[in-house]
């Protein structure tokens, strides 16, 4: 085995990964500014700018996070010599890709929210925001402990 391509491969998905939380944070927060923004015409169309850039930057994000990903988690079929088969007999990986596929709806609603602003749709709270905006990071908790524990 190649020790070297499989690390390589494993931090570019733990970047990509970490880049695409970020969006996943950061965009309910824009949702809970552009609630609070009121009739604030200009402030509103500047924040659903900046929400539909990282929207789009967050897409690319996952798709470069899952491509990784689905290396580290079958590329031992394509390159035996160079990856491991690293979930073999496990199944903390069905948990945590279930939380992951929970974590990409969750960010889809939010980016249809978003898109609903244009159309004039009208956002939930503020506060129902704001409690929208902590779920993923619970989420996030239990997929890291998952990784790290692997506990069955």
């Amino acid at each position: 085995m190649s020790p070297a391509f499989y690390l390589w491969v494993k931090t570019f998905h733990v970047v990509f990964v970490i880049a695409w939380m970020a969006c996943v944070f950061y965009l309910p927060r824009i949702l809970v500014n552009i609630a609070e923004a009121g009739d604030d015409a200009a402030v509103r169309a500047r924040l659903v700018l900046m929400g539909r850039r990282l929207y789009k930057f967050g897409h690319n994000m996952f798709g470069m996070a899952f491509l990784f990903g689905l290396m580290l988690w079958q590329g031992w079929r394509l390159w035996p010599a160079k990856l491991p088969n690293v979930v073999a007999g496990m199944h903390w990986i069905d948990a945590k890709l279930t939380l992951v596929a929970l974590l990409l709806v969750y960010f889809i609603a939010s980016g249809r929210w978003l898109k609903g602003v244009d159309k004039a749709r009208a956002l939930p709270s503020a506060k129902t925001l704001r409690v929208f905006n902590e779920l993923p990071v619970l989420l996030l908790v239990v997929i890291v402990w998952l990784v790290l524990a692997r506990p069955f």
